[in-house]
């Protein structure tokens, strides 16, 4: 009993430090953007020099072309330690520095030190994830996940809510030097935990530079990149669109901040936790199944929205559905892309599956506007639930029982 609970003990400790260090990263990525965005329009800069802050998100799609040099690079836990402190050190420093500039004269040397922060923040996500995977044994990898999408959450929440409040009361010059000290004592607990256990590598697993590439050159992982690019879609246009879909209802922007910002990003917190212990209770197999079926019910139940008059309380229950398919979604995405990394190349073969993932999901979002102003939102769930039907289907045809990759 002693020993079940120490390594009970272990291993919630371990879960706490990485929460840290996934939080690290969103909190400030989260308010850097929200916060850019005001502060630029209260300057009086145009749209379009506005628009220009997205470029700074590149580092975060492109990652997986220097993620097999961040793979060679850590090999041991030392190594790791030594490169998370160092890309989280940079990342802190440049968003201290932002706090010193003036935006209305100094906007171009804060784009360079927010792309900067950008670069370190990606790369430092390449090692967590590699180190995570390391770490943790393939029946805790949903435990970690949802780590990762709890930290993505608490980070959006804090980043965008709390401290948009403070920049508001203490302005930019206090509250930048504060968020760099908070993101790099985040990576505190990492550097202090003990135990934290990876088994050394081969010097023959080592990455190579084209890895990114070979990763989809197996002819077994093309149904698995098809997974990962059909499973989100159903409920991606959504999400996407639910802001706009609000204000035509005759929603302000308090109340949009209050039910989809706050109430929204808590239920996705809470729920994936709740992920990872459906998963340790029924078995992915089922798990991906049992939510296939959930984000069926997301856009058949928006569409049948459209047909009446939505109350607050049908409205709230149709985003609190979303947010949870979304959260049980993710934490089912990411097991299932943890579970499939090469040895010795954890971080490329993770990274490349996220950025699939992502690029899959910024395209439905884009399209999602167009496709809802040309067939109006009743069109859009039409075709979102369309898609969710097909994800469906691919998953009740392509996965079996105690199977981890899809097979046709």
């Amino acid at each position: 009993m002693a020993t079940t609970t120490s390594v009970d003990n272990v291993r919630r400790l371990n879960l706490a430090t990485f929460f840290c260090l996934y939080i690290a990263q969103f909190i400030p990525s989260t308010f850097i953007t929200t916060a850019m965005q005001v502060s630029m329009r209260q300057a009086n800069y145009g749209l379009a020099t506005i628009g220009l802050l997205h470029l700074v998100h590149i580092p975060w799609l492109i990652k997986f072309l220097w993620a097999p040099m961040v793979d060679r690079q850590c090999s041991h836990l030392a190594s790791y330690r030594r490169f998370i402190l160092l890309m989280e050190s940079v990342y802190a420093l440049s968003i201290m520095c932002i706090g010193f500039l003036d935006i209305s004269s100094d906007i171009y040397f804060i784009f360079v030190l927010v792309f900067i922060s950008m670069f370190a923040s990606a790369t430092q996500d390449i090692a967590t994830d590699g180190l995570a995977v390391r770490a943790f044994g393939k029946g805790d990898h949903s435990a970690v996940n949802s780590m990762q999408s709890m930290g993505r959450y608490a980070g959006a929440f804090l980043g965008s809510g709390i401290f948009i409040v403070m920049l508001d009361h203490f302005g930019w010059s206090v509250v930048f030097p504060l968020l760099g000290l908070v993101a790099w004592f985040m990576v505190v607990p990492l550097q202090f935990n003990k135990k934290i256990h990876i088994e050394p590598r081969s010097p023959k697993q080592r990455a190579k530079l084209m890895d990114f590439m070979w990763f989809f050159s197996r002819k077994e992982i093309i149904p698995h990149v098809i997974f990962l690019l059909l499973y989100f879609m159903g409920i991606i246009g959504i999400i996407a669109n639910v802001r706009p879909y609000m204000v035509d209802l005759g929603y302000n922007m308090k109340e949009i901040g209050v039910w989809f910002g706050m109430v929204g990003t808590a239920t996705s917190f809470v729920m994936a936790w709740v992920a990872h212990v459906l998963i340790r209770r029924i078995g992915m197999y089922r798990a991906r199944l049992m939510v296939a079926f959930m984000i069926v019910t997301a856009p058949l139940y928006f569409l049948l929205l459209t047909f009446i008059s939505p109350t607050l309380p049908l409205l709230v229950g149709g985003l609190l559905l979303v947010k949870t398919c979304h959260a049980f979604a993710s934490i089912v995405v990411y097991t299932t892309a943890m579970d499939c990394v090469r040895d010795g190349r954890e971080g490329t073969d993770f990274t490349i599956q996220v950025v699939v993932v992502h690029l899959s999901s910024s395209l439905i979002s884009i399209i999602s506007g167009g496709v809802g102003e040309w067939l109006d939102y009743r069109g859009l769930y039409l075709i979102e639930l369309g898609i969710a039907l097909v994800s469906l289907i691919y998953v009740i045809r392509v996965f079996k029982p105690n199977q981890m990759l899809a097979k046709w």
